[in-house]
């Protein structure tokens, strides 16, 4: 048996929180083999990603502390000086980032972030790095990808900014990669391109990977061993079969009973007031576009169709889940109807109003009753302001409580959202990637609104948290008639929460109607392929396996003018409409 690639020991890191030091990770130890994939699973705050960012020595100094060894190629990583530990970062070891947005720089393209590493680490120049750039954005499947590498991270969708960090990762052939959450923001089509992307670069390049992630279907499809961490220590560790069909510790078992599994709602009739009542939010022919400006004077050369003429209704009590792949518009849909950002054409109204019409003035009284939960939440809260503020911010604006009153809701939200009040006084970057996906929830509930739109609102969730906000989220719509337009990607979840599904490809609806219609007789191709890409739990059979596509995804840049060509709408049942392929 071939030595190790790395080996951890005994590793504790320890953070000084209110004067006092809290233990994250205690006691870790584990090794990761030559070609081998290590999934590290556990619930938000167990200390995965600290582990992860422990072993390239990001933490910090300032009030950190981390003990125990790091071995790797015979060196231990804790004790190499920095400029030695510089060489390593992102060439014999990359990490791909929880938050993407957070991780890259926002004022450089793409294109010279990903070339950056490339000129360190590998020597090209800046001709061949940027070519080299474009391939390894083509090979993530980043569309319209020459175009894309000029431009800056805010122009990308959240799923596409995972994907250049993808891209950015890769780009060195590392030794190890460690993937923190890398597939939570993508479609399971893309998913799965990307996990079999990476078992191509592992039998390529030899390389190893630990895949740290709460997605326990994506743990069955990658994964070689999987250890599970609790409260900072390693609970289990086993071959990811045997784990999935025989595991031994208490969290483990309540860990996989908590996976939601698509088709669980089988031959389930809907009981919904909502069918019988009048539509709170209308959509007509909404389009959102974009444009593409080139040359000194920055003339509209062309445009990015986001959204193209889509329509749907919202009843009340109601959750129409819209889903689609990472790129094909339901963001834009999302922040459209809320005027975040301007619609180009079609009719938006809410509560019988027109609120593309609205004066600042009365959108500003409206917006109490249209609340968002943000898909990125650290990029959504504001980093000098304390969290139960940020919760309090718009409720004292808005005149709706005093000082006072608004500390007693905070501390309210915050236990609906499994967490304790004192956590108020903490700031955002002290809380993990899925605590602050809850802070993010309890804000857009502060307003008690009527519509919420919830843009991937559960994605950065472990699977036991997931499943309370989702019942969270089902209870308060029954208290209090609330609307969702749930954004997602997960299939399982989707089917959970959903009345009725909205299919989107390319800036389409393609297929829409009642849950059990969609998920039973789905009657468009590419709604096809998002069913038969959901991951299962079953090791055995890896599921979505398969030759990442070759092909560069269709471009949604259009000229100027350019008019889609007709659609012909068919209709499969009650309800239930697709568009003909």
């Amino acid at each position: 048996m071939s030595a190790p690639l790395m080996e951890v020991k005994r590793l504790r890191v320890r953070f000084r929180l209110g004067g006092q030091w809290r233990t994250a990770v205690d006691d870790l130890s584990f090794s990761v083999g030559q070609r081998e994939t290590l999934a590290i699973v556990g619930e938000s705050g167990s200390g995965k990603s600290v582990t992860a960012l422990s072993i390239l020595r990001l933490l910090g100094a300032r009030g950190v502390e981390v003990a125990g060894e790091i071995w790797m190629e015979g060196a231990d990583l804790l004790a190499l000086s920095p400029e030695r530990m510089r060489a390593v970062r992102g060439g014999a070891i990359a990490m791909i980032f929880q938050e993407p947005m957070t991780s890259l720089n926002p004022v450089m393209t793409i294109g010279r972030q990903i070339g950056e590493a490339l000129r360190f680490h590998r020597g090209l120049g800046a001709r061949a790095a940027e070519a080299e750039a474009l391939r390894l954005l083509e090979r993530v499947r980043v569309p319209a990808a020459e175009a894309r590498l000029h431009q800056y991270p805010h122009n990308f969708s959240g799923g596409m900014r995972q994907r250049a960090m993808i891209a950015m990762a890769l780009a060195c052939k590392p030794k190890l990669l460690i993937a923190d959450e890398p597939t939570t923001a993508l479609d399971v089509t893309v998913q799965a391109e990307i996990l079999e992307l990476i078992k191509q670069l592992q039998e390529e390049d030899g390389m190893s990977v630990i895949f740290i992630t709460h997605d326990m279907g994506v743990v069955a499809e990658i994964a070689d061993r999987a250890i599970v961490m609790l409260r900072g220590r390693k609970v289990e560790e086993n071959a990811v079969a045997d784990l999935l069909e025989k595991p031994v510790h208490p969290y483990t078992c309540a860990l996989l009973a908590a996976v939601p599994r698509l088709g669980a709602r089988r031959g389930e009739t809907e009981a919904t007031d909502a069918v019988r009542a009048s539509p709170l939010l209308e959509v007509r022919d909404l389009s959102v576009r974009f444009p593409v400006r080139s040359g000194w004077l920055g003339f509209r050369r062309a445009e990015v169709r986001a959204v193209e003429a889509i329509s749907f209704d919202l009843r009340p009590r109601e959750t129409l889940a819209l889903v689609g792949e990472s790129g094909c518009g339901k963001s834009t849909t999302g922040r459209a109807i809320l005027r975040l950002i301007e619609p180009s054409a079609g009719e938006i109204r809410f509560e019988g109003r027109d609120v593309a019409l609205l004066s600042k003035t009365d959108m500003r009284a409206l917006r109490p009753r249209m609340q968002m939960i943000f898909q990125d939440p650290f990029a959504s809260l504001n980093p000098r302001i304390r969290v139960g503020d940020a919760i309090a911010e718009p409720l004292i604006a808005h005149g709706m409580v005093t000082a006072r009153e608004a500390q007693e809701r905070v501390a309210d939200l915050l236990r609906k959202v499994d967490l304790s009040p004192e956590m108020g006084a903490r700031f955002p970057h002290e809380f993990s990637g899925g605590q602050r996906q809850r802070l993010a929830i309890a804000r857009a509930l502060a307003m008690s609104p009527r519509l919420i739109v919830a843009d991937e609102a559960v994605s950065a969730l472990d699977v036991s948290v997931k499943a309370r906000i989702v019942e969270l989220m089902l209870r308060l719509q029954q208290e209090f008639g609330v609307a969702y337009l749930f954004i997602s990607h997960d299939i399982a979840i989707v089917e959970r929460v959903s009345h009725r599904i909205a299919v989107m490809w390319r800036g389409e609806i393609v297929e829409i109607g009642p849950r059990a219609a969609i998920l039973e007789d789905a009657r468009h191709p590419y709604t096809r392929r998002l069913l038969a890409a959901a991951p299962t739990l079953d090791a055995t059979r890896r599921s979505f396996r398969q030759t990442a596509s070759s092909e560069p995804p269709p471009s949604p840049i259009r000229p100027v003018g350019f008019r889609p060509p007709p659609r012909r709408l068919s209709q499969a049942g009650p309800e239930h409409f697709f568009v003909e392929p």
